[in-house]
């Protein structure tokens, strides 16, 4: 399995969504253009991430490779959100998703649409 942040790195009252453990667990972390993140990869990039947006209470999960996209659970909203990373605070966000399952669909139809 992926090595992903641990329960003492997690926010407080935050777990991984059983969705997305079954995700890692089969492995299916690469979908082109969106790659689950993992190791030290995850560490650096959620600091990175409360760094440059302090008021934003979020948890990265994957980056799309072909920009500086990244897809995050939004602790405040409770739902998922794309941010593109190194943007301006404020203006950062570029999509919302109800739930982690919504955006694996997306996350699905670009990568089909990736490989076309």
């Amino acid at each position: 399995m992926a090595d992903l942040l641990s329960a003492s790195d997690l926010p407080e009252g935050f777990d991984y969504p059983a969705e997305f453990i079954r995700l890692v667990e089969l492995d299916l972390t690469k979908l082109e253009p969106w790659w689950v993140f993992d190791g030290e990869n995850l560490r650096r990039r959620y600091a990175g991430l409360k760094e440059r947006y302090p008021d934003r209470n979020i948890v990265p999960f994957a980056r799309r490779e072909d920009n500086d996209d990244v897809a995050c659970w939004d602790l405040d909203a409770g739902d998922v959100v794309v941010v593109h990373d190194f943007a301006s605070p404020g203006s950062e966000q570029r999509e919302r998703f109800p739930d982690f399952t919504s955006w694996l669909r997306q996350a699905f139809e670009d990568f089909i649409a990736h490989g076309e």
